[in-house]
């Protein structure tokens, strides 16, 4: 069965600077396929399954590669949970339980590390995990963490963006492995890009003819992208982000760099570059391989006509009752 199975399921310049100097090098372009019109051809549904972690796990410090051994094993003992997920019954939940998704029928969190053994996705800072939270950062954090005890489900607002199947948790953008729907699709024009995720099936239209970005007063979910070439790398450079939609925390004043380079017929690199000096004391950044996929990104049902969340709403009254 394809492991695409579960799809319909679920759910200023000063700092940009120093985001793209921070930025690894990308990779040479070794087979890298081109348009009709010369630019490199990133056109595909690519796959970003990956069991490498975001951040490095704190127990492996500075180590920064696993060894062949390592990461042998850590795909071994990916491979078992996932035997042992898949082999595990599916059972009834108790009243006031956490559904879950019953079995690994629902998953696809992937069963390799990345081709280099990186201990981690992120590769700057050099230790591998997000900077420190500024002190403001993190004073909102638990602000909104007390307002979420406090007002769990006063209205639909009360709920995440990936609960009210707005954005998903790695619709992005920027995107990065999770538990499933680990896939991008990517077309192209030789004057815009769009990049639409599995994950809700979200949809960005990337000009590339030079058009200005948006006013600063008007904010997006996604925010507003703009992209160029820079040699044989697509670069898009994304503001305009809705404080709404706390991504990790950040606030209006995230940018996002993201970097895409065809590095051969079945690869495309993905790297970006985070900041948000209300967030982090400085900014960070991620690379991800991406895995050229035969298979067709289905539709992304989610609530299925947003039943749900009349009957989250309806069993919190009941619950305050």
């Amino acid at each position: 069965m394809s492991h695409r199975r579960r799809t319909s399921f679920g759910i200023v310049t000063l700092a940009i600077g120093l985001l793209l100097l921070s930025a690894p090098p990308a990779a040479a372009q070794t087979d890298a396929p081109r348009t009709a019109w010369g630019q490199p051809d990133l056109q595909g549904v690519w796959d970003f399954r990956s069991i490498t972690p975001l951040q490095r796990p704190e127990e492996l410090a500075d180590q920064e590669f696993l060894t062949e051994e390592e990461a042998a094993e850590r795909e071994r003992a990916a491979a078992d949970r996932d035997t042992r997920l898949w082999e595990q019954e599916a059972r009834r939940t108790e009243a006031g339980g956490n559904v879950g998704a019953y079995n690994n029928f629902w998953m696809d969190r992937g069963l390799k590390t990345v081709g280099t053994r990186r201990t981690s996705l992120i590769v700057y800072p050099p230790n591998g995990r997000m900077p420190s939270q500024t002190p403001a950062g993190r004073q909102r954090v638990e602000t909104r963490r007390e307002y979420a005890r406090e007002h769990p489900a006063d209205g639909p607002e009360d709920f995440s963006s990936g609960v009210r199947c707005i954005l998903g948790f790695n619709a992005g953008p920027p995107f990065a492995p999770s538990a499933y729907n680990n896939n991008m699709q990517l077309f192209q024009t030789p004057d815009h890009v769009v990049i639409m995720t599995e994950m809700v099936n979200t949809s960005r239209v990337v000009p590339l003819d030079g058009t200005p970005h948006l006013d600063p007063d008007v904010r997006q979910w996604s925010g507003d992208s703009r992209g160029y070439w820079e040699d044989d790398t697509l670069v898009i450079e994304t503001r305009n982000f809705d404080d709404k939609r706390k991504w990790r925390g950040t606030t209006e004043s995230m940018r996002l760099v993201e970097r895409l380079t065809r590095v051969d017929a079945e690869t495309l690199l993905y790297e970006f570059t985070v900041t948000d000096p209300e967030t982090w004391t400085s900014a960070w950044t991620a690379s991800v391989p991406l895995v050229l996929n035969p298979e067709p990104i289905f539709e992304y049902a989610c609530h299925e006509g947003n039943y749900s969340m009349a009957v989250m709403l309806a069993g919190q009254r009941e619950e305050e009752k």
